[in-house]
């Protein structure tokens, strides 16, 4: 008898999540390695975050993964199976494994992910696709067969993704490059202009997360440390919730434009009835306090958050997974022909 072992994965820019349908777990651990001297891997996942803006020259800590793609075939790689090993040490005869992928790849990065997966102990995977507008959907109880348009924005950690669903399938998908890591240099580069002293990206997120509020403009502030932006030397300074409010409101704004340009791109029947159902926000950012009011405003109609955050994508893949009826929406990837 054969063990079959299955598991979904969203290979996020900023984190990796993996469902073990055996255990029924969901893994999430940061998409980081650190390398020494260009050449030997020292830590994956949550340990390499951990060294994060904290090593000497010779050790670099690098995300593999750019705006929601592949950027280095071979650090994915080694985070993949690092990550499933984390998982579950013993993979199984022939493992299957779901990938949620953005809705406009090109061929060339679908092979990517074929290059990825049939290495060492995965070689004789059985690999599918699955596009993540279709994984977020199923995840919001979207009925896909049935619906008449249904727009979702996924906002991630350097991208975010605007698709529309119609007809069961993406008839349109667009990425525009904003995302928590937009959000976070904003902070430090109005923090720069404001006060003159410049602050880390960790310190910048933690800020974010502890003051940013889009709906009304606290009195609250946070000592930091950071480095003078005159002598070059550490001090310590104050940032205030009203300066973290102002740098994230640019880029809002500017991601409730794009989202209006999406709109203006559907046809006329889909977009009344994106109008009367609401636009589904979803993704690791939109923990940003009230950022669903603020885009509502802007856009002039509702629009509705989802609870999942960043899991959304991968609780979207474990629904696919455990019901068989789903399967449709999964593709796969031939192995490209030598020549």
């Amino acid at each position: 008898m054969q063990i079959r072992n299955v598991y979904g994965i969203d290979l996020g820019t900023s984190t990796v999540k993996i469902y073990d349908q055996k255990k029924d777990t969901i893994m999430k651990e940061k998409n980081m390695i650190a390398i020494r001297n260009r050449e030997q891997i020292i830590a994956v996942g949550n340990d390499a975050y951990e060294m994060h803006e904290r090593t000497p020259s010779n050790i670099e800590v690098i995300t593999p993964m750019s705006s929601g793609r592949i950027a280095n075939v071979l650090m994915v790689e080694a985070v993949l199976h690092t990550l499933l090993c984390r998982c579950n040490h013993y993979m199984g005869y022939h493992p299957e494994l779901y990938f949620s992928v953005p809705s406009d790849m090109t061929e060339i990065e679908r092979r990517s992910y074929y290059t990825i997966a049939h290495k060492g102990r995965l070689k004789n995977c059985r690999m599918y696709l699955v596009d993540k507008p279709i994984a977020d959907a199923l995840a919001l109880g979207i009925p896909l067969n049935r619906t008449k348009g249904s727009m979702i924005v996924n906002i991630g950690a350097q991208s975010t993704e605007i698709s529309v669903i119609a007809d069961a399938r993406v008839i349109f998908g667009k990425t525009v490059s904003i995302g928590g890591k937009q959000f976070n240099e904003a902070i430090c580069n109005l923090n720069r202009r404001k006060n003159n002293f410049q602050i880390g990206l960790k310190t910048a997120k933690r800020l974010k997360i502890a003051l940013a509020d889009l709906d009304c403009d606290r009195l609250e502030g946070r000592k930091v440390r950071g480095v003078d932006g005159t002598t070059g030397l550490p001090m310590e300074g104050i940032v205030t919730s009203s300066l973290v409010n102002e740098a994230i409101l640019a880029d809002v704004n500017r991601l409730g434009e794009e989202i209006k340009h999406a709109l203006e791109r559907t046809p006329p029947q889909i977009h009344n009835h994106i109008r009367k159902e609401g636009i589904y926000l979803t993704g690791g950012s939109t923990r940003l306090p009230n950022i669903d009011r603020c885009l509502t405003r802007q856009l002039g109609c509702s629009v509705q958050l989802s609870q999942y955050y960043d899991l959304c994508t991968i609780c979207g893949l474990k629904e696919l997974i455990n019901h068989e009826a789903l399967h449709r929406w999964a593709y796969t990837v031939k192995k490209r022909k030598s020549l």
